[in-house]
């Protein structure tokens, strides 16, 4: 799952993902109203939640709140990786000590270092125990 309104951000990190050969399909969201209210009301399992910082009406960081504080998004317990352009000391500290995010990286700023950061996320997240094991191809 990805929270981005950078159409072209999301081009770049889907080519990533099919050169990757990850086939789980990407759900894209461009705003985290969206993003919520799909994971409020579907019976699907992400294996990962790649989300942006800055989005619009609401932060990355205040998504990652919401999600933190229901109870059945909680026990869902979808690893959630924050991948922005803005990666502030500020926003890091934020995000590791209000929530439980389990990764925080500046996003790249070519195509061939974005592959390899999503190489190494997908490969610890397929190799680490979690309830979410069995969802990636």
């Amino acid at each position: 799952m990805l929270l981005e309104d950078d159409p072209e951000d999301h081009d770049l990190f889907l080519a990533a993902l099919n050169e990757l050969g990850v086939h789980n399909p990407l759900i894209w969201f461009k705003t985290c109203e969206e993003a919520y209210r799909y994971l409020l009301t579907t019976e699907d399992q992400p294996f990962i939640i790649f989300s942006d910082i800055n989005l619009p009406v609401q932060s990355g960081l205040d998504f990652k709140l919401s999600v933190d504080q229901d109870e059945k998004l909680r026990r869902k317990s979808i690893p959630f990786v924050f991948l922005s352009t803005n990666a502030s000391q500020e926003e890091v500290n934020e995000a590791y000590t209000r929530m439980t995010v389990q990764g925080f990286f500046k996003k790249p700023s070519d195509y061939t270092r974005l592959k390899e950061e999503l190489a190494v996320i997908l490969a610890y997240w397929k190799q680490c125990r979690h309830p979410n094991i069995d969802k990636f191809d």
